[in-house]
């Protein structure tokens, strides 16, 4: 029990981050189409495509499934979404497991 309890916080924390990444990687995204940025400039290049790396496995099979919206692209919400459930999922196991 004892060991128990921190891997689920640190799992607890990688989610939460993992949210943040997403959230980043949306708003970059809505700056390069919106011309606010310039992907020409090196270091929003370097962030992107680190953004890029880190959200798109997760993004790939949403988007796979989600109908054409045009161009809405809603699959950051629903992954947001899916990691939100799974953390309510992990925090009911853990407080069946401290019972």
């Amino acid at each position: 029990m004892i060991v128990i309890d921190p891997i689920f916080q640190i799992i607890q924390i990688v989610l939460q981050m993992y949210v943040w990444v997403v959230i980043a990687s949306a708003i970059l995204s809505w700056l390069v189409a919106f011309n606010v940025v310039n992907t020409r400039n090196q270091v929003v290049y370097q962030i992107g495509n680190a953004l890029y790396r880190l959200t798109e496995p997760a993004l790939r099979p949403i988007r796979r499934i989600l109908p054409n919206l045009g161009g809405i692209d809603i699959s950051p919400v629903v992954l947001i979404l899916i990691i939100y459930f799974l953390q309510m999922v992990l925090a009911n196991i853990r407080f069946s497991l401290q019972a």
